[in-house]
């Protein structure tokens, strides 16, 4: 009777040979698979918030890795929204304009003097100049972004408008 290829001592061989192939791959490919995952020195990477004026977008990065690509409103006709490079002075999950009555601006985000990046309940006008300077983002979006900032720290968070 014939030997099978699974059994005796050429299918040890066999799996011995899979087995050591297998993790020579495996080997190979595990410093890439690490490189990808952040350290506990880079859990806390700097995230990088870029909005455009133009396009009426913001892209949000967290070490490197874009992780977002949102619709904003920024100043309409008559009103402006400051450009150039800032940090965040101050969160406030809760905030209502003093200089427009009272309007709501949830999870906002102060960057410069009063303007801020916050949510809006005007989501329809998302993806359009309409905002009396400030940047504004659909609530669940301002959340997200509010949550960033606080998890990974305002000395970590760099804004940039163009």
């Amino acid at each position: 009777m014939e030997k099978s290829a699974g059994s005796g001592q050429l299918g040890r061989e066999r799996r011995g040979f899979l087995k050591g192939a297998f993790s020579a791959v495996f080997t190979a490919a595990l410093p890439v698979s690490i490189s990808m995952v952040p350290d506990s020195a880079s859990a806390a990477g700097v995230v990088q918030v870029s909005i455009s004026l133009a396009r009426q977008t913001m892209d949000v990065s967290v070490s490197g890795f874009r992780r977002y690509r949102w619709d904003v409103s920024t100043g309409r006709k008559g009103y402006r929204t400051p450009s150039g490079n800032f940090r965040p002075q101050r969160l406030e999950r809760e905030w209502y304009s003093t200089k427009y009555d009272n309007a709501p601006m949830p999870f906002s985000i102060f960057f410069h003097r009063g303007y801020a990046i916050h949510g809006t309940t005007a989501i329809k006008s998302l993806g359009r100049p309409a905002s009396h300077g400030c940047v504004r983002l659909h609530p669940d979006n301002a959340r997200t972004l509010f949550d960033l900032v606080r998890k990974h720290g305002m000395g970590n968070t760099r804004i940039s408008i163009s």
